[in-house]
């Protein structure tokens, strides 16, 4: 009997990656707009796609990152101006996209644009600061994607949404992991929306990867900044043991579970973009794996004492 299984369960994996091995044809006939392209993922994702024939039309919020990226491309590449949380770049940007593609249309687009401060204990902050984080994480992903949607339809093409693995659970406070919750909800609704319309629609959720959103110097200034904002009352509560032991185990945790290999989440990316059959979802990287998403399957119960074991205490905690 688990002979049997096991058989099965090899022969599904063999059928599987049969079916993911098939890539499309013609890629020089097809564009794709990647967002955030000045540094990590979309940066990498921007010069791959180029050395395997895509036309590559890439989003920089720095006028530096689009000289860089130019160097190290082809001329196939484009580089464009993006601010996606500004409504005149993202609209500009669709209209000089649309004027180039003609009626071939936009293969995919792929929403990569995103930051990870301010992020910190959710009293600590404020409604400005959950406003600042989803205007990038959130709400420019899906302006981004209605923006050139028309276009991706008319190709039959691909919308590639980079959520985080913390779109499934919430170890800690702040906007990040609301930002990427409603990332991953808007992925689901379009998917089942553009279905009918032949448009595939893809999910990435990666773990820890060593990018510009995961620079510990950034992280432990961000929270240093917002502790001294805090009241002097609040920070009787905390207590300042609980700053020092939450910037230690940032610098340990980083360590331990930050993957430098980029190209995990890349190759990812590309398989949604170029794959026959493309996945919904995606998880690189091994803590994604074999930590976040079993605990985000795991009793509620479960997952939180896990979290608070392995947490800081306030001063005045009750636990």
């Amino acid at each position: 009997m688990f002979s049997s299984i096991l058989g099965l369960v090899a022969i599904w994996y063999i059928y599987r990656w049969y079916k993911e091995s098939k890539r499309i044809s013609n890629k020089g006939d097809k564009y794709v707009y990647i967002t955030g392209c000045d540094s990590g993922f979309g940066n990498n994702l921007a010069k791959h796609l180029d050395k395997l024939g895509f036309r590559v039309i890439a989003g920089c919020y720095t006028e530096r990152g689009e000289l860089e990226l130019k160097e190290l491309s082809s001329e196939r590449l484009t580089t464009i101006s993006l601010d996606v949380t500004k409504s005149e770049s993202v609209k500009k940007v669709a209209a000089s996209i649309k004027s180039l593609v003609g009626e071939k249309g936009l293969w995919a687009v792929v929403n990569n644009a995103g930051v990870a401060t301010p992020s910190g204990p959710t009293e600590w902050l404020t409604i400005e600061d959950y406003k600042s984080m989803l205007a990038v994480n959130l709400d420019g992903v899906i302006a981004v994607t209605l923006s050139v949607l028309p276009l991706i339809k008319m190709a039959r093409g691909r919308v590639v949404n980079v959520a985080s693995v913390f779109g499934r659970l919430s170890p800690f406070g702040g906007p990040y992991c609301v930002s990427k919750y409603g990332v991953e909800s808007f992925n689901d609704s379009l998917r089942l929306n553009m279905a009918p319309f032949g448009v595939k629609v893809s999910c990435i959720e990666p773990g820890f990867f060593k990018t510009s959103v995961t620079d510990t110097v950034m992280l432990k200034n961000n929270l240093k900044s917002l502790w001294d904002r805090l009241s002097q009352d609040m920070k009787d509560e905390y207590g300042e043991a609980y700053l020092k032991t939450t910037l230690e185990q940032l610098d340990e945790r980083f360590r331990q579970l930050r993957d430098g290999d980029l190209m995990k989440v890349v190759h990812c990316m590309e398989h949604a973009i170029a794959a026959v059959h493309p996945r919904y979802r995606y998880s690189p990287g091994w803590d994604a794996k074999l930590l976040w998403l079993p605990m985000s399957y795991m009793p509620t119960w479960i997952a939180d004492q896990f979290f608070l074991r392995n947490s800081p205490k306030p001063k005045v905690s009750v636990l």
